[in-house]
């Protein structure tokens, strides 16, 4: 028998959970309850409650800015969850039978058609859509009479001047830039997609409802068929987080391009997707997450005295689960495993041959741009490294100074934030003066769509980075990162420590101080050849930008690095300096009062 019947013990959990709605009534508008199955070799979702009871992959609909929840029972036949991918909104996983998840949401303020999809299965067949106000169902074969014209287009995915971009292939939109689509009310729609770099991308019509699987790899391809089953200009666009915002969005016109009067006010133009002020509750925290803090005495030591040489670096871009707090994760994209990237340490005059190589399972194009480079794009004209790949490109080193490198591939600022910055150094000839200890430290911040001190695994939220609305700062890539026993500075009391100080940002300008110490020199802007700045208290450091400072330590305890924009202390931006030693009364005598936090 083809298609499966439910078990009855997965219609009477079902039961038991509708039986219990009134307790969530207060809150929650609409409940939704589905279940899983195997159908003709597919997996689908199959309607429980009221009004989608036995629908397959069932249109789930709600109000503009109604809070609605979704339960959903394992029925068997794998592991499964269920995610709305625009919304950044995904459950647990069920891996046993009569298991039960659960997601509660706020749906956008508007007109919108969204997906919903097992992360693990959708391409197998497992997805769906929730249509909020006047959206038409496309699974309606009524909503509109088919013409039975067929309107076919091809694109092709590419990375264009600094975007990325869906490119028209053939006919009249050949070599277009997300070009205009069109085709007449109820006329059938192909659209055929390519990857043409390599990364993870898919096409989506806004507002219709219509989302292709997702290509990956260099040339693979996929194609989307559907009836134009509303009037009016829409977006289409990647939906692979930060790709649209990075360039990859065009119009659909459909028909006169104008949209009936009853559902103007959603908007008959082009528009990006908001979901307001939407609280997207986190996953499970994952078990196999990692440390990703670079230590900040991770970094080699003085070149000194040396001719010139050939120097080779290499950068493997790498996205893992790190440990952003106690019990919170989050999907980093790094270089070589850790926030900051390396410390990289050559000399003026050095020939650096830079390798760059994306891991396979990696789901995103990288590169690399080093600051320190004269040459177009810092590099990155030579690094955009599709997953599986590797480039090279050298340089010559020939002025020193501290230089910020950061991942330059579309959505720049995306990459940043997820991790991808770290710090080369090009020592004068003859190298820098002797110190006793130096650390290596990076600012940087965090956009989530779960608010700060969330536990669990959150994920990132591309509108808040538009914004610039972080939820967390961190230095050396977690949450007061550098005040854990493992991870903070340690020297003595007499010894002279020198920090190398960058702004990964990608948006805030840092106020860098150390709490009980003051700067003997100060390196600003990170110029070795200029004078240092003496006795300073505090310093800027611009994102993208870095600093050098030195001070000799004279009195034992534990100094606190901040920025002195001190609100962000609060949001996870602090680290810990020890200095071991005997008390020296004739600079600093004190009884400790209890509760300054120092």
């Amino acid at each position: 028998m083809k298609m499966l019947k439910l078990s009855i013990s997965v219609l009477a959990l079902a039961a038991l959970l509708i039986s219990c709605a009134p307790d969530s009534a207060s809150f929650v508008s609409t409940e939704y309850i589905l279940t899983t199955d195997l159908r003709d070799g597919k997996f689908v979702y199959v309607g429980v409650s009221d009004g989608i009871s036995g629908a397959v992959n069932p249109s789930l609909r709600a109000e503009p800015g109604e809070k609605i929840t979704v339960t959903l029972v394992n029925s068997g036949h794998g592991a499964h969850n269920i995610s709305f991918p625009e919304l950044n909104v995904e459950s647990g996983t069920l891996d046993k039978k009569g298991e039960t998840t659960s997601v509660t949401l706020t749906v956008p303020d508007e007109d919108v058609a969204l997906n919903y999809e097992d992360t693990s299965h959708a391409r197998l067949g497992m997805s769906g859509l929730l249509l909020v106000g006047n959206v038409a169902d496309p699974s309606d074969a009524a909503a509109v009479q088919p013409t039975g014209v067929t309107v076919e287009y091809a694109l092709e995915t590419a990375v264009l001047e600094g975007r990325m971009v869906f490119v028209g292939k053939g006919g009249g939109i050949d070599g277009l830039t997300n070009p205009d689509l069109k085709a007449g009310l109820g006329d059938t729609v192909k659209v055929t997609l390519t990857s043409g770099e390599g990364a993870e991308h898919d096409i989506t019509f806004d507002k219709l409802g219509f989302h292709s699987d997702h290509v990956v790899g260099k040339g693979s391809n996929v194609t989307l068929e559907f009836i134009a089953n509303r009037e009016g200009t829409f977006a289409y666009y990647c939906s692979i987080p930060g790709h649209r915002q990075a360039g990859m969005e065009g119009k659909f016109v459909v028909g006169s391009g104008v949209a009936p009067a009853e559902n103007t006010s959603s908007g008959d133009h082009v528009e990006m997707a908001s979901v307001g002020n939407t609280v997207v509750p986190a996953g499970p925290a994952d078990a196999s997450a990692v440390d990703i803090v670079r230590d900040p005495a991770d970094l080699p030591g003085p070149i000194g005295e040396r001719g010139p040489e050939l120097i080779r670096i290499d950068l493997e871009t790498v996205e893992l689960s790190g440990q952003l707090a106690d019990g919170t994760t989050f999907k980093y994209w790094t270089f070589n495993g850790k926030v900051p990237g390396p410390f990289i340490r050559v000399r003026v005059g050095d020939t650096v041959e830079v390798h760059l190589k994306n891991l396979p399972d990696s789901s995103m194009a990288h590169s690399v741009d080093f600051h320190a480079v004269t040459g177009p794009g810092g590099g990155a004209v030579a690094t955009q490294t599709q997953p599986g790949g590797e480039t090279m490109f050298t340089f010559k080193a020939i002025n020193p100074g501290l230089f910020v490198y950061h991942c330059a591939t579309p959505m720049v600022a995306q990459h940043i934030a997820n991790g991808m910055y770290g710090l080369i150094l090009v020592e004068p000839e003859g190298g820098l003066p002797a110190v006793d200890r130096e650390f290596y430290v990076m600012q940087g911040e965090l956009y989530t769509a779960q608010p700060f001190g969330t536990t669990g695994a959150l994920t990132e939220d591309v509108t808040k980075l538009l914004n610039e609305d972080p939820e967390y700062f961190m230095f050396n890539g977690a949450s007061m990162g550098l005040t854990s026993d493992a991870h903070a500075l340690r020297a003595s009391v007499g010894e002279t420590v020198r920090i190398f100080f960058g702004v990964g940002g990608p948006n805030f300008t840092s106020s860098f101080h150390v709490i009980g110490e003051i700067f003997d020199r100060v390196y600003d802007q990170a110029s070795l050849t200029s004078a240092p700045l003496t006795d300073v208290q505090t310093t800027l450091v611009p994102p993208g930008g870095a600093t050098m400072v030195e001070f000799r330590l004279e009195v034992p305890g534990r100094y606190i690095l901040v920025d002195h924009a001190l609100a962000r202390l609060q949001r996870g931006l602090a680290g810990y300096l020890y200095a071991d030693g005997d008390p020296v009364p004739d600079i600093f005598d004190a009884t400790e009062t209890p509760g300054s936090g120092h």
